[in-house]
């Protein structure tokens, strides 16, 4: 009897736990699926500081399909006038994984100036990559680039860090293993739900660079 109510308490926990965090997911998207942009939305847009592109793995030389259409799509916002400057946000922690200088590499061929690509060398996650667009690049108004599905978290990190937000969905295509992207998606928006909440610091702050400024001084590499 002991173990069957036991079974039954424990059942009721998980049940709990699982419909709240069901409960904050549905919450995090349903606050900002309006922020998401259509292309007939662009012309509606002004004063915005700058266009944040989100990293994502790099294969070798070369960005990976996920992260090629999202500098793609930045780059047509660029041309289209949505803003004049571009933050590049990925992972630079280690000397042999660069995911940074890669994507402002591909913008420069693609024709973007090297002055206007800001280098976020320590977006080591999306929650810290709009935390330092806010208290390191000074950005205040700001259009995100990446996946619809990795959208709703980004903006709503933005927001509650005091950033005002835009994002635009880069999805040409259907991405393997998008499935499991997914779920682990839900997972991770109730992370950032909980950190926003307390905001931490990012693992790296460092010295204001405003993004009004010459891209360049983020560089770490001749260009």
């Amino acid at each position: 009897m002991v173990l069957k109510k036991k079974i039954i308490c424990a059942a009721v926990v998980c049940a709990v736990m699982g419909l709240t965090a069901l409960g904050i997911n549905w919450y995090v998207k349903g606050s900002t699926k309006d922020k998401i942009l259509k292309e007939s939305d662009y012309s509606d847009l002004s004063d915005v500081d700058c266009i944040i592109i989100l990293g994502a793995g790099v294969w070798g030389d070369k960005p990976s399909p996920m992260l090629e259409d999202r500098l793609l799509y930045s780059i047509d916002l660029y041309e289209k006038g949505v803003s004049n400057k571009i933050i590049m946000s990925g992972d630079h922690g280690k000397e042999d994984y660069d995911e940074v200088n890669l994507m402002k590499d591909y913008a420069i061929e693609k024709g973007v100036p090297s002055e206007n690509i800001f280098m976020d060398h320590a977006g080591f996650s999306t929650y810290e990559t709009m935390y330092r667009a806010k208290e390191v690049f000074q950005a205040e108004k700001v259009v995100i680039v990446t996946q619809e599905y990795h959208l709703y978290r980004a903006l709503y990190d933005a927001e509650k860090l005091g950033l005002t937000a835009y994002g635009v969905g880069a999805d040409p295509r259907v991405y393997a293993g998008q499935s499991l992207r997914d779920i682990r998606e839900i997972v991770a928006r109730d992370k950032d739900f909980v950190k926003c909440i307390f905001k931490p610091e990012p693992t790296y702050l460092g010295e204001a660079i405003p993004v009004s400024g010459n891209g360049d001084e983020t560089n770490d590499k001749e260009k």
